[in-house]
């Protein structure tokens, strides 16, 4: 390890005790949600709806990890789902497989959104399936695209209640290859007041972070990243990074 790497991660280290530094980061997380903050950016002229934080962290994550098959739930106006195909796209030229692919999952894709995504460059790595993450005929798809990948990635980021984060995890962590991810979004919810998500039906004591507790207590076989949470400090996937150990 070389000088620069071994005092960045001592850096990272630290930040996890900086008391002050996490206030600030939790101060920021509340008042930009409540901002809509991540509505702000586009990702090659689709809408993203996330922190550049965390875009920035799953490039690291797709570059080191090479996936062949990213599965993504929710799709909303398409950014994330454009943003993986990119990258996919960029790791193929150092290196990664030549035609890996993005799996995007959504209830309802609108028939705009739907016309859009199909318009854009990134496409050809990209199937949008429509119905409910955990419907069994869904889940069936992806576990029989995910038997020819040799690495899979995957992230939740549809409806974030409890039982339901909890039902795509046991239906969609099994397919995570050891050395990859699982990245369950808005963990945040746990850490932010009651009174932020009024029309929801996910908040404190139900959400994604609940239901990520709920899991590892019974799969031993992740671990959350805390380096990652310590590196980010600006998140909406908090304790969410979910790495595979075997």
């Amino acid at each position: 390890m070389n000088t620069f790497e071994e005092e960045r991660k001592a850096q990272i280290h630290r930040n996890r005790g900086d008391k002050l530094l996490l206030a600030s980061a939790g101060d920021f997380m509340r008042n930009t949600i409540e901002a809509r903050y991540s509505y702000n950016f586009d990702w090659l002229g689709r809408p993203i709806i996330q922190y550049p934080q965390d875009i920035m962290a799953m490039q690291e994550l797709i570059f080191r990890i090479k996936p062949d098959l990213i599965v993504e739930t929710g799709i909303a106006h398409g950014g994330s789902l454009i943003f993986s195909a990119s990258m996919l796209e960029l790791v193929a030229l150092c290196g990664g497989p030549a035609n890996a692919h993005v799996i995007g999952i959504d209830i309802d894709i609108r028939a705009h959104n739907r016309a859009a995504i199909e318009a854009h460059p990134m496409m050809r790595r990209i199937t949008m399936l429509e119905g409910s993450s955990v419907d069994s005929g869904i889940v069936g798809e992806i576990r029989e695209a995910a038997r020819s990948a040799e690495r899979v990635l995957v992230c939740l980021d549809s409806n974030h209640t409890h039982d339901h984060v909890l039902a795509e995890l046991e239906a969609y962590a099994p397919l995570v290859t050891p050395g990859s991810y699982c990245v369950v979004f808005d963990t945040v919810i746990e850490q932010m007041p009651a009174e932020m998500f009024p029309d929801r039906p996910w908040g404190p004591g139900d959400n994604a972070m609940t239901a990520v507790d709920a899991y590892l207590a019974e799969h031993p076989e992740f671990e959350i990243d805390a380096e990652m949470d310590a590196k980010l400090l600006i998140s909406v996937a908090p304790r969410g990074y979910l790495r595979r150990l075997r």
